[in-house]
């Protein structure tokens, strides 16, 4: 397991626990007493940091190495029902844009979202989650392969950004995402968005307009990351800690704002802790959402999804 910075006190105590244990085992001592009183104080500091996370912890816990990605997810929900559908069917197959179809019990999806690498390999292999512009367009080639055939799409966000090369400008990387942006707002099946990770600019924009967008607890959502807005408002990455707070990513920020619709609780500690309930609760969310809006015609879909985006913004004085 490996710790943030913030997180050291708490490795700290485990390692005591484990100590604790291992003495119990070799030797004829009882130590029952002593390892409860270190799991008590384990569970109390466990709650102290992680109930009280300011906003560029919350975007370290979105970062953390062993958090799961959008592969993770699929694979879990759907089992070996996803199939993966790979290019755009103009330039080529984009591996930091995975999509494909996948069930939920009986009921069909087309996932997509942005993946991210394990090692420096597959984090070169998937150019860290930074789609190139035939990623968008092959997502918008899935989603309306998903309308011709009335399946629900569902897009998991988690990208640093959409990649700032010049290929991918030369290759029309803003058209791309504004035109995903566009078809998506009036397509005529249910669209569901999960932020399960970084949710950065235009890139996540790109696949995240839905008719419900959900995060999850330890996620953040934001036209820019920190790092960047310090070095643009500051010229120094020092104050990203301080770009983070201002600019209102968190979960419960976007919630209050009205960006999202709902925060997806995580295990204590983050998805990683516990991957199979944060599985599950992705799932359900998935799910429960699913089931209303199948209700709706599609006229109404659309009609509703359209008035979720005007109304964003709108204040009165």
């Amino acid at each position: 397991m490996e710790y943030l910075e913030f997180e050291l006190p708490i490795k700290e105590l485990e390692d005591q626990l484990q100590k604790c244990k291992i003495i119990g085992e070799e030797s004829e001592v009882d130590v029952t007493e002593t390892c409860t009183q270190i799991e008590k104080k384990l569970k109390e500091a466990q709650k102290d940091i992680y109930k009280n996370l300011t906003a560029w912890q919350r975007v370290q816990m979105s970062r953390h190495p062993e958090r799961p990605y959008t592969l993770d997810y699929i694979k879990a929900i759907c089992g070996n029902s996803f199939l993966e559908l790979h290019g755009d069917r103009s330039f080529k197959d984009d591996k930091a844009m995975i999509g494909g179809l996948g069930k939920i019990g009986d009921q069909s999806f087309m996932f997509i979202g942005q993946q991210k690498g394990y090692n420096t390999k597959t984090r070169q292999y998937r150019n860290f989650g930074m789609a190139n512009p035939e990623g968008y367009r092959k997502a918008l080639r899935l989603m309306k392969s998903a309308e011709k055939f009335g399946i629900p799409v569902v897009t998991l966000l988690d990208t640093p950004g959409a990649y700032p090369g010049l290929e991918a400008e030369e290759r029309g990387q803003g058209e791309a995402i504004a035109r995903n942006i566009l078809e998506m707002t009036r397509l005529k099946v249910p669209i569901i968005t999960i932020v399960v990770g970084e949710g950065a600019s235009g890139g996540a924009l790109g696949i995240g307009v839905g008719d419900v967008v959900m995060m999850l607890e330890n996620t953040w959502y934001s036209v820019i990351s920190p790092e960047s807005c310090s070095s643009i408002l500051w010229r120094s990455w020092e104050y990203k800690e301080l770009a983070a707070s201002a600019l209102k990513l968190t979960a419960p920020d976007m919630k209050k704002l009205k960006i999202v619709d709902e925060i997806i609780k995580e295990p204590l500690g983050g998805a990683h802790r516990d991957r199979t309930k944060t599985f599950t609760s992705v799932s359900n969310a998935i799910t429960k959402h699913y089931e209303v809006l199948k209700k709706l015609s599609e006229k109404d879909l659309v009609a509703q999804r359209m008035d979720k985006y005007l109304q964003m913004g709108v204040y009165k004085d």
